[in-house]
């Protein structure tokens, strides 16, 4: 094939496919391209997105290159055009490549033969001119796993995407910003209702404590709120334009809860849709409490019903709270990671505050690692690291303050100890893989 037939050539990426804006996986910026039709999602960088985003069937491969070249200060050869193209044509991404199919076996099969085969796919992507149609490909089920009688899942609805799209028209009522914007009133007020009585609800939740029976109903209530806080995760996904993939039922025994698998988020326009999302599963949680509140306002003080009601909105606030703690894998977490536009927020941080810690030791190389990293990266990898670590500090001391106000100093320095052995524990097992490391791994 000659490099001039190759650079005239107009290649098309499929227009379905759906390209996010960049991202950051540690100092690395990426891309995330997902294909609708089979749920496949790729990662790309800067690079390749650039030249990706340009292939629209009007730009020649010279004009690409061209644009290519003044924005990085670099030429693509012909050799890395036929890379690219065939890297391009085997997943699938030209119109006019064959769609492979997405079963575990033939997508590991493909990842491994990419390279090899990629002048071979370049060669005939240009013979074929993008003109030969693709193949459609059956879409399979994704595996479920096993699941036994410990831990498990089961789905519990066939067919996700309609049973959301009927909610989605059956609420659309709520939408309406005249009905939200009271809505959310109460829901930011509920809290503040609930600090400014803790004491009392505290009290009731103790003495709701000493009844088993309205002890378990008020779990229920909670359970059955936290099934509709994953509905409210896939409804507004839904309104966003996501797509809900499966809801069904969790359980690691003595836990059983619900779940709601939610699609294409990351490729959400605007930054605030995809916190919306997460963050719908803690207001879902408050709306279903709002109504408890004025019925216990109407209750007599020494009304039977007053610490059942009080226990579940304490409790129940406290659910809808700590499930906004930014720590994996809680909703806070994403929504902070969304809100960042960064991908596995914790593992970047943490490779960042040992970065810094080797730049603050001056040893080698770990000045140029920390200039990977863009100021607002920093900012945020530093201060998520720092925020960890206060928490860290803030729960065992906390715990070591209640236990020793009830049961003396010796049961306060607990919490402290049980850390110190786990981190311990960890040291010893991190230096115990690197012994086997080195020598190889055990003999046999």
């Amino acid at each position: 094939m000659k490099s001039r037939s190759l650079l005239d050539l107009t290649p098309r990426i499929r227009p379905e496919l759906r390209i996010g804006r960049p991202l950051r996986r540690g100092a690395a910026e990426v891309h995330l391209i997902r294909d609708p039709d089979g749920g496949r999602q790729l990662e790309v960088g800067p690079k390749e997105h650039f030249v990706i985003t340009r292939l629209d069937g009007t730009r020649t491969l010279a004009e690409v290159g061209e644009q290519y070249a003044a924005h990085f200060r670099a030429r693509l050869g012909e050799p890395q055009w036929q890379q690219l193209l065939g890297l391009l044509y085997a997943r699938g991404l030209i119109e006019g490549a064959p769609r492979p199919v997405p079963a575990v076996t033939a997508e590991q099969n493909a990842e491994r033969h990419a390279e090899q085969n990629a002048e071979r796919h370049a060669g005939q992507y240009a013979e074929r001119h993008a003109k030969e149609p693709a193949e459609q490909y059956a879409k399979e089920p994704a595996g479920q796993g096993s699941s036994g009688l410990l831990a498990g899942r089961v789905r519990m609805v066939a067919d996700a995407p309609a049973l959301l799209e009927r909610l989605h028209r059956a609420t659309g009522f709520a939408r309406r910003p005249a009905f939200l914007v009271p809505l959310l009133a109460l829901v930011v007020a509920l809290p503040v209702a609930v600090a400014a009585e803790f004491g009392t609800l505290a009290d009731e939740t103790a003495t709701l404590a000493r009844n088993p029976v309205a002890l378990l109903a008020v779990g229920v209530l909670l359970w059955f709120s936290l099934a509709l806080h994953e509905l409210a995760h896939g409804l507004v996904a839904h309104a966003f334009g996501g797509r809900v993939g499966e809801i069904g039922l969790r359980w690691r025994l003595p836990v059983t809860y619900l779940y709601c698998e939610v699609e294409d988020v990351r490729f959400f326009p605007r930054r605030r849709q995809q916190v919306a999302t997460a963050a719908a599963g803690a207001v879902a949680n408050l709306v279903f409490l709002l109504p408890f509140w004025p019925a216990r306002l109407l209750l007599p003080e020494h009304a039977q019903a007053r610490p059942f009601l009080g226990a579940l909105l304490l409790l129940g606030t406290a659910v809808a709270f700590g499930n906004l703690v930014p720590l994996p894998p809680l909703d806070g977490y994403k929504a902070l990671g969304y809100a960042l536009d960064t991908l596995q927020l914790a593992t970047g941080s943490r490779r960042f505050a040992l970065v810094l810690a080797r730049a603050a030791l001056r040893r080698d190389g770990a000045r140029t690692d920390l200039l990977r990293y863009p100021p607002r990266l920093r900012l945020a990898y530093g201060g998520y690291a720092l925020g960890c670590a206060a928490l860290a500090a803030a729960a065992p001391t906390a715990a070591g303050l209640l236990l020793a106000d009830r049961y003396g100093p010796w049961a306060g320095a607990l919490p402290a100890l049980a850390v110190a052995a786990l981190l311990l524990l960890w040291a010893l097992g991190r230096a115990h893989r690197g012994r086997r490391g080195e020598s190889g791994g055990p003999r046999r």
